[in-house]
């Protein structure tokens, strides 16, 4: 789909004006009503349609060649930022299916910025992946083929539509990761597609399974001996700070499918853990878009990439291995296997580069769906103002996360006695928790944050109008806002 930043709709078979609460029209829908004599404000007015957020109505009858949508903005103080995505993704989405083929959406009161992030907005509202759908008739596709943000400066809203466009590619990025099936993507595929992204400015290196045992990496190589696909780690690498500045750095669980290996999970639902990688998926759509949009910032993205699978070869519920970072680790259970992957590609992280902060991003725990539901990521940090960057981010990107504690009373838990820590702890309670203190036991004395992304790296029911079901890229724009307002210039 083509987004265009125009003066005028110009042709457009379809046109979405913006109507605010209590029916009040926006500057190009009054000048359309002075033309239509009234007719907007007629329809504005007429059944439940009252410009609330979110809704939509198609005028009927003021013309026989264009669609006229109202499309619901809100309180009018109140429509920037996340508002203004709403409303442009809610207009795509109205006349997605309509039949219309350019849409034009009437923006002209609104700033150059406020414009390219509507454009970005419409970008993430009209993503599909469809690639393996071949059976689809043409009136379940979308009509849209190109989407006009008519504004009142279109050359400065192209300008500003670089850094959101670069955005709205690492999404992208990250939310085809995450919804390929586990037969194309697995280790060796993650990293191909991510070679590709030498194009843009980032370095990639790959250590195979020798280069990783030679280093020790026991508690990753052990999650992958069951899979007949070779384990990697990905490492991406973006200079856009000085050369003597430490990078920050972001490390992923690339799970890239989940069986639970010998503690093998129910068969219902299975097909889901395609998506276990999400957290490696994530860390790659940011790194794509920090060198995209040319970020001020030395930035390192890690990924543990490998498959959980049971066959003969494969890891054992009470067998001990050893970590990269010296500690031995006693396998409880299979299925707690993201733990053992970050555990040695965080310390490699920590070791080999030394940054500033380490974040890691894991679909790691059914029970941080169970203590956050489905729509709230969980924030564990040993660094208060690590944390509190991160939770601020959360807001202006509407990627919502939710700080959880880490009592040193629960490291009990994870206290193995016959190793130095298990990958389990005693039972249910408290699972999320006794998760992030494994890992930080992997972290030594940097700085770092654990987000355990299991609750939005995939939705069936979206309540978000840039977000479609499937695959969220979850992670990508928290991070890079994060990034953008705390970490460059």
């Amino acid at each position: 789909m083509k987004i265009e930043f125009v003066a005028k709709a110009g042709d457009a078979d379809a046109v979405a004006l913006l109507v605010f609460e209590e029916s009040r029209l926006s500057s190009a829908a009054r000048d359309l009503d002075a033309a239509l004599g009234g007719a907007v404000t007629r329809a504005s007015r007429q059944g439940r349609f009252s410009g609330k957020a979110g809704q939509t109505a198609l005028l009927g009858g003021a013309s026989d060649s264009t669609q006229l949508w109202l499309i619901g903005a809100g309180g009018e103080s109140e429509f920037r930022d996340l508002a203004i995505e709403s409303a442009a993704a809610n207009a795509f989405n109205a006349a997605r299916m309509s039949g219309a083929q350019t849409l034009a959406i009437e923006l002209t009161q609104l700033s150059a910025e406020a414009a390219a992030r509507a454009g970005f907005a419409v970008r993430l509202a009209a993503y599909r992946f469809d690639k393996y759908r071949t059976t689809l008739k043409p009136e379940k596709t979308a009509s849209i083929q190109t989407v006009r943000i008519v504004c009142a400066d279109p050359k400065a809203a192209k300008a500003a539509a670089k850094s959101w466009d670069a955005l709205a590619d690492g999404i992208m990025f990250t939310r085809d990761l995450v919804s390929e099936p586990a037969n194309v993507l697995y280790p060796q595929s993650f990293v191909e597609r991510c070679k590709a992204l030498k194009s843009i400015g980032l370095d990639v290196e790959v250590l195979g399974e020798k280069e990783m045992e030679k280093l020790g990496m026991g508690s990753l190589l052990g999650v992958g001996q069951g899979s007949a696909r070779e384990s990697q780690l990905l490492v991406m690498r973006w200079n856009g700070g000085a050369k003597s500045e430490p990078p920050i750095a972001f490390v992923g669980k690339g799970v890239c499918f989940d069986t639970g290996g010998i503690s093998i999970k129910p068969a219902e639902g299975m097909e889901e853990m395609k998506w276990d990688m999400g957290g490696g998926g994530a860390v790659a759509g940011l790194m794509h878009a920090l060198a995209g949009r040319k970020a001020k910032v030395n930035a390192v993205g890690v990924i543990g990439l490998v498959e959980n699978m049971p066959d003969g070869n494969a890891q054992r519920p009470g067998d001990v291995v050893k970590s990269m970072s010296g500690q031995t680790i006693e396998v409880i259970n299979t299925d707690a296997e993201g733990r053992l992957v970050l555990a040695d590609a965080l310390w490699y992280t920590q070791d080999r580069f030394k940054p500033k902060f380490m974040i890691d991003l894991a679909t790691l725990t059914g029970a941080m769906i169970v203590s956050l539901g489905l729509e709230y990521a969980g924030v564990f940090s040993n660094d208060d103002k690590l944390a509190d960057n991160i939770l601020a981010a959360g807001p202006p990107t509407g990627e919502n996360v939710w700080r959880m504690p880490l009592p040193e009373a629960y490291e009990r838990h994870i206290d193995s006695p016959i190793a130095d820590v298990k990958n389990m702890g005693n039972g249910r309670s408290g699972g999320s928790i006794t998760a992030a203190l494994f890992l930080q036991r992997f972290v030594n004395k940097t700085p770092w944050a654990h987000i355990d992304i299991a609750p939005t790296a995939w939705t069936k029911d979206s309540k978000i109008e840039t977000v479609p079901n499937g695959a969220t890229g979850y992670g990508v724009r928290l991070l890079n806002q994060m990034v953008q307002d705390r970490y460059e210039g």
